[in-house]
C-alpha cells in the first residue's frame, strides 16, 4: 500500500495501563502502532526494547509508542515486567484492528501454513493519517528507522 497519507483504520483496544485507546481518542497527537507477532519471543523482544530504548525521544517529539500483539492484557503486563518495557502494549485478541490495518495474514513456517501478524509498523499523524508504514519489518534498526520519520512530521 503506497497511498500515503491515507485515513488510519479505526480501533479500540485495550492497554496494558487499564486505558482503551482509540483513533478517535488518539486524535491531536501523533503515534506509533508496532504490530508484533508474540510477547517473549526474540524478534517480538528485541523490537519492543528497540522502541523502549527510544522513549524518550519519541516523547519529546510528541509521539506517542504503542505495541500491538493478540497476547492478552496479562501476558503483556509480564512482557512488559520482565524485559523493562516502557511503550505501551494493547492487546487485540479479537484481530479486529490487525485486519483493518492488513497484518493480520497467511504465513508459513516449517512447511505449515497459518495466520498470524506479519511485523508492521504504522506512523499517524496527529489528524490521524498514516504517513508512513513498515510492512515485513525488519528487527534490526527498525525503531531508529521510525524515529527518523516521525522527526519529519
Amino acid at each position: 500500500m503506497t497511498d500515503l497519507p491515507r485515513p488510519a483504520p479505526e480501533f479500540s483496544l485495550p492497554g496494558d495501563d487499564g486505558t482503551t485507546y482509540s483513533l478517535a481518542g488518539l486524535k491531536g497527537t501523533p503515534f506509533v502502532l508496532f504490530f508484533y507477532p508474540r510477547d517473549n519471543t526474540s524478534g517480538c523482544t528485541k523490537e519492543a526494547i528497540g522502541f523502549s530504548t527510544l522513549k524518550s525521544e519519541f516523547d519529546a517529539l510528541g509521539v506517542k509508542l504503542f505495541g500491538v500483539s493478540k497476547d492478552s492484557l496479562a501476558s503483556h503486563e509480564k512482557f512488559r515486567a520482565k524485559q523493562g518495557l516502557t511503550t505501551g502494549l494493547l492487546s487485540d485478541e479479537d484481530s479486529d484492528a490487525c485486519e483493518a490495518f492488513g497484518v493480520w495474514q497467511e504465513k508459513k513456517m516449517y512447511g505449515k501454513t497459518f495466520f498470524g501478524i506479519v511485523r508492521s509498523t504504522f506512523l499517524i499523524d496527529a489528524a490521524g493519517q498514516i504517513v508512513r508504514e513498515w510492512r515485513k519489518v525488519k528487527v534490526d534498526g527498525h525503531a531508529e528507522d521510525v524515529l527518523a520519520a516521525a522527526r519529519d512530521l
